[in-house]
């Protein structure tokens, strides 16, 4: 994919102290997350993006991969999004002087599925956080996380207890696997389905204000 991902873009109050990008889910766009950027980042010390999928299909909304079960993308599609959004990622930090280090990097979904590629990938720079919701750490041929270089890396899982759609399984496999080599999650489980649980929100919005604290600005 030569062309650049849509996307959206959603300024700092003044100079930006870091950056914020949301990946939607199946079936929505790139709009969706954009008021989530202000539930996280208020005083919006940070820039937020918010990029579009690359698949179309008839149904409707976006798609970043095909689904040929739960936690196993169809690795043609996948690939070809990863390559897409990293790359969309790695230019656009780059015209903002913005270090992955001072990057947080979240999804929803599917959108969850590809922000743990992007920040797990072998070879990706590590970014400053991974807020990891309702989603799952892929199974894909030719990807795989990288999980020794990302020890202490801090990651916000949050999943409902009844998803229908992707079972909370998977958050707990997430779990378990990233704190067995080191990295720092903050795991929280709430009794819903698949979306966004509003009780768990606030909690979110405190770990990504200690993320920005420790950009050292």
């Amino acid at each position: 994919m030569s062309e650049r991902l849509v996307h959206v873009v959603r300024e700092a109050s003044g100079e930006p102290e870091g950056a914020l990008v949301l990946l939607h889910g199946r079936g929505a766009d790139e709009h969706d997350l954009v008021p989530v950027l202000d539930v996280l980042d208020p005083q919006r010390r940070l820039v937020g993006l918010t990029p579009g999928a690359p698949l179309t299909p008839p149904q409707g909304g976006r798609w970043w991969y095909h689904v040929p079960r739960v936690g196993f993308p169809d690795p043609t599609t996948f690939h070809a999004a990863y390559a897409a959004l990293t790359s969309l990622l790695d230019a656009w930090l780059l015209e903002r002087d913005i270090e992955w280090s001072r990057t947080i990097v979240g999804g929803f979904s599917m959108g969850c599925v590809m922000s743990y590629a992007t920040a797990l990938g072998r070879g990706r720079p590590s970014p400053a956080g991974v807020l990891a919701m309702s989603g799952f750490i892929p199974t894909v041929e030719g990807w795989e996380p990288d999980l020794e270089h990302r020890r202490e890396l801090p990651v916000f899982i949050t999943h409902g207890a009844r998803d229908p759609v992707i079972s909370v399984e998977f958050a707990r496999d997430a779990r378990a696997r990233l704190e067995r080599t080191g990295l720092a999650v903050e795991y929280h489980e709430h009794r819903g389905g698949h979306h966004l649980d509003p009780r768990t929100l606030p909690l979110m919005t405190d770990w990504v204000a200690q993320r920005v604290a420790q950009f050292g600005i």
